[in-house]
């Protein structure tokens, strides 16, 4: 059980992960905000409490590694990298611009702490699966996190992936689906209705749960959770919203990709800057 002083302090992390995204963001003027935004909470409680990391010793063998398979999310992991120190915060600021080691897309070749390169959208499942495979015929006891997008669920890949995973009885992968029910140009439901994502992962041979993505003690419930899952792999579904905690994105239906005024980021940091008072006071 996750004391509340730790919930406390993962709520606070989070607000700094969605501060720090939304500057990389701001400054380069443009980004994939709403799809790294939805993400935080997770990202919060994996790096703040649950994955096995050591930001001095970035290519430990026996860590726990993430696959973020819907790589345009990356500067919140970037955002997440820096805060655990991984490498200078200053560094953030370079996002996607030349000689940057912080592309657009994850890419473990340039990033200290990226553990798998993605970004074309249903690879990162099968990656996955490779990497918890050779990792378990290695003997190590270490998970691999996959995070996918719903709208990323319609790629095929995902599915071959994911019959693979359950006929490997791979109970040392777990995967979490960002549902935020949007996806680059409209909601999900009106592109390609997805319908019961548990249902159907459950169908190709996966223990499932499904919970609010924006709650730290219910997020980190459902990991302890799936970790103890024997002979199957796992996915948590977390009912997100798209551009959380970004008022100007914020649900709205174009918030894939957006162009970021100074004074828009000034007034999002401003409002999280608020949060952050309020997460320390409680």
């Amino acid at each position: 059980m996750i004391s509340k002083e730790k919930i406390r302090e993962l709520e606070q992390f989070a607000v700094h992960i969605r501060i720090e995204t939304i500057k990389e963001m701001g400054h380069l003027g443009f980004g994939h905000l709403g799809g790294a935004l939805s993400i935080v909470e997770t990202l919060a409680v994996l790096y703040g409490e649950i994955m096995r990391i050591d930001p001095r010793n970035p290519h430990w063998e026996d860590r726990d590694w993430l696959v973020c398979s819907k790589g345009h999310a990356g500067p919140a992991i970037y955002a997440t990298l820096a805060l655990k120190g991984y490498f200078p915060m200053e560094e953030l600021l370079t996002l996607n611009r030349p000689g940057t080691h912080l592309p657009s897309h994850c890419d473990r070749n340039k990033t200290i702490g990226i553990d798998m390169t993605t970004g074309s959208l249903g690879q990162g499942s099968s990656l996955a699966i490779g990497v918890a495979m050779g990792n378990r015929m290695d003997g190590r006891k270490n998970t691999t996190y996959l995070i996918l997008g719903d709208g990323e669920l319609q790629e095929g890949q995902v599915w071959e992936a994911a019959l693979l995973a359950a006929q490997q009885k791979l109970d040392n992968l777990i995967a979490l689906v960002d549902n935020n029910q949007q996806q680059l140009d409209g909601y999900t439901k009106d592109i390609n209705d997805l319908a019961d994502i548990s249902q159907k992962f459950e169908s190709f041979g996966w223990f499932t749960q499904s919970i609010d993505g924006a709650d730290i003690q219910l997020i980190h419930a459902a990991i302890e959770k799936a970790k103890n899952i024997e002979g199957k792999p796992s996915v948590i579904v977390l009912n997100t919203i798209k551009g959380k905690g970004c008022s100007f994105v914020e649900g709205k239906v174009d918030n894939h990709h957006v162009t970021i005024s100074r004074e828009q980021m000034e007034q999002a940091l401003a409002e999280l800057n608020q949060q952050l008072v309020k997460a320390v006071e409680k």
